[in-house]
């Protein structure tokens, strides 16, 4: 593969790269993941193509690192990936039947527990952003048979929830105001699985529109010669309600 011979030359040659570890690779990795959301957020194909590269070479440099430490090499890392998807996969290198992805997922938390893990929700990242763990903490649990058995019911908790923080609100209980609030936000994001949504996504989606729209703002009201700041709330408001009739 060009790429693997390319980083070899780099981790030979390369000063920058000659240095890299592990740990100093880390952050870096952590802001080309995220750059790789942002263009599947945007379904910006060009920026997809070129983010997964960055991905993968950074996979291919813990590898070479991986090879120098004597921990594993490349080829020991693909194997050991395509091993585990024949063992999760019996459906397709057994004889398992399935009827659809519900009972893969169920299938694919038996084997976990058998290959040694000893919790369903073990396998949960603990550094994984707070929607996105909720996400999957709740899926891990639906393949157990911890799940509602519809979304009406699970909209019920979304309000009973909601009830349980106004009256932490109103008795001014902080800690079990924050309590509440987290549960409300569990809740609606169990609701948002229901609805076959991903929480993360929309509201990255929203936070994005926000931005667009408030930036829009500030330009109107500098070609009208003034400053936000500047402003009040009912000025802000009309230029905003401006803004989303032609801002979506």
């Amino acid at each position: 593969m060009r790429l693997v011979k390319i980083m070899d030359e780099l981790r030979e040659q390369c000063p920058w790269d000659k240095k890299q570890t592990i740990q100093t690779l880390r952050p870096l990795t952590i802001e080309e993941t995220y750059e790789l959301v942002d263009a599947i957020t945007d379904e910006n194909w060009d920026g997809i193509k070129e983010e997964l590269g960055d991905v993968l070479l950074h996979l291919l440099f813990y590898s070479k690192i991986g090879t120098e430490q004597g921990k594993f090499t490349l080829d020991e890392m693909m194997n050991a990936v395509c091993d585990k998807l024949i063992t999760r996969h019996p459906h397709i290198y057994g004889d398992i039947k399935v009827n659809d992805e519900d009972d893969v997922k169920r299938n694919w938390e038996k084997i976990k527990i058998k290959e040694g893990k000893k919790s369903t929700l073990s396998g949960v990242p603990k550094s994984l952003p707070a929607v996105v763990k909720a996400t999957r903490i709740q899926e891990k649990a639906k393949q157990v048979g911890f799940e509602w058995s519809n979304k009406e019911d699970v909209w019920k908790k979304v309000e009973e929830e909601i009830g349980e923080l106004n009256e932490a609100i109103a008795k001014n209980d902080k800690p079990h105001i924050e309590e509440e609030f987290g549960d409300v936000l569990f809740s609606l994001i169990n609701y948002a699985r229901f609805l076959d949504i991903d929480a993360e996504g929309v509201l990255e989606k929203t936070n994005k529109k926000f931005i667009r729209r408030f930036c829009t703002m500030e330009e109107v009201a500098l070609s009208h010669g003034k400053q936000l700041s500047a402003m009040t709330l009912e000025e802000m408001d009309s230029i905003w309600n401006e803004v989303k009739k032609t801002n979506h």
